[in-house]
């Protein structure tokens, strides 16, 4: 079962959490909080929220401009509202809200990076937190112009989702070879639109959010995460091992895992192996 919950965010914006399965009636462990990465979605997480879910409460949240949640509207103000500051308070807001701290943060990519800025800001919010492949480094305005292009080759709209699943795992340029999860990934943030299917977001809002983190590098707010945390990368994902292991050395309570065979979309990728990296993690957090 998945419920859906409404959370008010920063500068007002509606947040779509959902809850997924009915909540223990007396959880033994701390609830978990998954946080989505850029282009992604809550129920992107109801794979590893099923098993999650056996003896504690799990929640997803639609970020900002994602999913079912709010987009900022027009106007000046838009990219302080789709900035680092508004993602980091709809996280704490949603922690409060809906009761959940102490809490457990899993967050991937651009949902990591959220994490461990609430949990350096807010340490008596985050019981532990999982990285899942997500860099530190500055990207760079490269990167950014790179992102740009790559949108502007997306066909859409797609003439159906199986369509979009074969081109992002398949026929994008990007692609080196043929990446199931990746495809699987993408057809989930379509939807069907009148002339056929197309994301649920807006690219030039999602190239505003990502302008807002790959120009600064994010150790300094790394170093101050107190609690638990373990770092994931999938071996060919977009986190190196050098700086993944260079994270895991500035954490002061920081654990390592890499998963075989998957990439970025570690979650996609590999399931089984992702939670085989994460049950004993978890299981060595104290209940509070």
């Amino acid at each position: 079962m998945v419920q859906r919950i409404d959370v008010t965010g920063a500068d007002g914006v509606r947040l779509a959490a959902w809850e997924f399965r009915d909540p223990p009636a007396e959880p033994r462990k701390p609830a978990v909080l998954l946080l989505h990465g850029l282009m992604g979605r809550a129920l992107h997480w109801a794979g590893t929220a099923r098993w999650l879910g056996e003896d504690r409460r799990v929640i997803a949240l639609d970020q900002r401009g994602h999913g079912h949640s709010g987009r900022p509207a027009p106007g000046p103000d838009r990219p302080a509202r789709l900035g680092r500051e508004a993602f980091v308070a709809d996280a704490e807001a949603a922690v409060e809200q809906l009761g959940l701290g102490p809490v457990i943060l899993i967050g991937h990519s651009m949902g990591a990076l959220t994490g461990w800025q609430l949990a350096a800001r807010r340490p008596d919010l985050v019981q532990a937190l999982v990285i899942c492949d997500m860099r530190a480094s500055a990207l760079g305005e490269a990167s950014q112009q790179e992102w740009q292009e790559w949108f502007r080759r997306w066909p859409l709209p797609f003439p159906t989702q199986d369509a979009a699943r074969r081109w992002f795992g398949e026929d994008d340029p990007r692609v080196e070879r043929p990446d199931p999860g990746r495809g699987a990934f993408f057809a989930e943030v379509m939807h069907q639109a009148p002339d056929g299917w197309r994301p649920l977001f807006s690219r030039s809002q999602m190239l505003t959010v990502r302008e807002t983190w790959v120009h600064d590098a994010h150790w300094e707010e790394l170093a101050q995460v107190r609690c638990p945390t373990l770092v994931v990368r999938g071996l060919d994902g977009e986190l190196g091992r050098a700086e993944a292991q260079e994270m895991v050395r500035v954490l002061p309570a920081g654990q390592y895992a890499e998963i075989p065979d998957a990439g970025h979309y570690v979650h996609y990728d590999q399931p089984a192996a992702l939670r085989a990296a994460l049950e004993p993690f978890l299981e060595g957090v104290a209940v509070s």
